[in-house]
């Protein structure tokens, strides 16, 4: 895919992720407001040994640079880069298809085409060495991490060479 309709992709995403975000704040607290039933709870991942927690994953901070906010990441995270690691989560398809070679894994399931679920510490690109077929339960992926200092489309993490864990 070109880097221009890759960019594309991912920044489209990425806003309708913010406004998307706002949105459901203000929806959700006026819902709150006019009942007593809480809002639904979004899935929660639970831990599996040997596979890379998003908890760690979602240790960054941000720090600006001139006039650019770019990531600075902990140790732990920094120690993932150019490594064989699992990750698990949701497939966001970024192409039309049953089958996906390129697509975004996300700590939380997709709620809308347009919307990213959660922000760049809880998305991870994925670079699949064959077609993955599209699914809607959570994934584990096995692939070589890349740390992104300073990606053009946002993103901090991209795993290479990826395929389904077994």
């Amino acid at each position: 895919m070109s880097l221009p309709r890759r960019f594309s992709l991912i920044v489209c995403a990425l806003l309708s992720y913010s406004a998307t975000h706002v949105s459901l704040a203000q929806s959700s607290a006026e819902q709150h407001a006019n009942t007593t039933t809480p809002p639904p709870q979004m899935p929660v991942l639970k831990e599996i040994p040997g596979v890379t927690s998003w908890n760690t994953l979602a240790m960054v901070k941000q720090k600006k640079v001139k006039n650019q906010i770019l990531p600075a990441f902990a140790k732990e995270v920094v120690a993932l880069d150019k490594r064989e690691i699992k990750v698990q989560g949701f497939m966001m398809p970024l192409e039309p298809g049953e089958k996906q070679k390129h697509f975004l894994l996300s700590i939380y399931p997709q709620s809308c085409s347009y919307c990213l679920p959660a922000g760049p510490e809880g998305v991870v690109e994925v670079n699949a060495k064959t077609p993955v077929k599209y699914t809607f339960e959570p994934v584990v992926i096995s692939g070589t991490m890349e740390i992104l200092q300073d990606d053009p489309m946002g993103l901090y993490y991209r795993m290479n060479n990826a395929a389904i864990s077994k």
